[in-house]
């Protein structure tokens, strides 16, 4: 699953009612006033925290109402049960007793394949000229929808249904964790929480098609997409993007959206001028590359240190050793004295000008290994440190943007 990265609120300035003796007062000035105080409202929970579900809002199988045409009286009924959710402009949806709750899956089975379904809520404007106000109150109102393409920013799923070809007869899951067609599926719900303070991005560098890959670049993608979602759970300050970006460094473009760039040692020893380039305006916007080198080969560390990094690069490394007591890679979010062990080998590392270097199965250890033999105070260990890369990645990328 891959998180979701919500937009912070735009940056407008604030106008509220001047208020003097003998101002007249009327709908406008009265919807200004308390518009001001809603619109910060809003700004205040968009600044500090994400959009979802706070509780309730479960989905439920049901058979067809009473007053259902007989067309409709199908196996395509749910009901939404109560509850509250905040959308990502600060707006609150509450769905409470007096509401209908009960929808009727809409969307007719594809021909073939499998076509998924979405069933969201949104928030309503109650100051709609096209809705006619009888009363002196105006109700906040919510709205049910089912979408054939992912939810709209504004709108919260509530589930997912992947419909196949045939009659459709909706089912409770036999597995919530692994539902079938035609099944609800509420693994992609979004609870409402607080903002991270960033989310992080990773991206690996494309196989270059003369490259033979025996399978390690997908292992390398499961491994890094393992330490991504495990940022939430041991440092919720940060988010980890799940979804592995894949580049080319024959533009900068395509990798400047990313906060750590992740280099295999087989790959740089090959890199050209126009690449060699591209990673050096990387650097310079603030970007960490992580190259790593499992293999514990002296030899082809030695060549990346000396006549990539240091001659090309033009970057002085250091190694654990000789890097600050105070240096996040060290201490932030986790502290660390020595190096892990993984594979019962302590790895190696050296750092300098936004260039991290890592010899040993570091990488390895934030996955799980085929026989899932790995301990797990060892991938536990070896995914803090990887944390302590990110964060450090993010933080850099940070402070030389706000200076640029």
């Amino acid at each position: 699953m891959t998180h979701q990265s919500f937009p912070l609120p735009p940056i407008n300035p604030f106008e509220r009612l001047h208020v003097y003796d003998g101002l007249m007062m009327n709908s406008k000035r009265w919807l200004l006033a308390h518009e001001y105080h809603r619109r910060r409202q809003n700004l205040h929970y968009q600044s500090l925290n994400q959009p979802g579900i706070v509780w309730g809002l479960g989905v439920r199988l049901i058979d067809a109402p009473a007053e259902a045409a007989a067309e409709f009286r199908d196996g395509r009924w749910v009901e939404i049960q109560p509850g509250i959710a905040i959308d990502v402009e600060g707006n609150p949806i509450v769905v409470d007793a007096a509401i209908d709750r009960k929808y009727r899956i809409r969307t007719p089975a594809p021909l073939r394949g499998s076509l998924t379904v979405y069933l969201v809520v949104s928030y309503v404007d109650p100051y709609n000229p096209d809705r006619q106000q009888n009363s002196e109150l105006l109700r906040e109102w919510i709205r049910f929808d089912e979408r054939t393409t992912p939810p709209e920013y504004h709108q919260v799923e509530l589930c997912r249904i992947a419909l196949q070809p045939g009659i459709v007869k909706l089912e409770k899951p036999s597995d919530v964790l692994f539902p079938d067609a035609n099944q609800l599926d509420l693994r992609y719900r979004m609870q409402a929480k607080a903002r991270p303070e960033a989310v992080v991005k990773v991206a690996q560098m494309k196989q270059k098609e003369a490259d033979y890959d025996n399978g390690t670049s997908n292992k390398i993608e499961e491994n890094l997409s393992y330490l991504m979602q495990s940022v939430a759970a041991l440092y919720p300050s940060l988010q980890g993007e799940t979804e592995i970006g894949k580049v080319s460094l024959q533009t900068t473009r395509s990798v400047d959206a990313y906060d750590l760039l992740y280099l295999a040692d087989s790959q740089i020893v090959e890199f050209d001028e126009e690449e060699i380039e591209t990673l050096r305006s990387y650097l310079r916007k603030g970007g960490i590359v992580l190259i790593d080198s499992p293999s514990y080969n002296e030899d082809l560390a030695d060549i990346i240190i000396n006549d990539i990094i240091t001659d090309e690069l033009e970057i002085d490394l250091k190694n654990w050793q000789e890097i600050s007591r105070k240096h996040p890679l060290r201490s932030q979010p986790f502290l660390f004295g020595a190096l892990p062990n993984v594979n019962q080998q302590q790895i190696e590392l050296w750092s300098g000008g936004g260039v991290i270097l890592v010899r040993g199965a570091l990488s390895e250890a934030w996955g799980l290994d085929e026989e899932y033999l790995r301990e797990r105070n060892e991938i536990r260990t070896a995914q803090e440190l990887g944390i302590n890369i990110l964060h450090w990645a993010w933080r850099r990328r940070q402070m030389i943007q706000l200076m640029q």
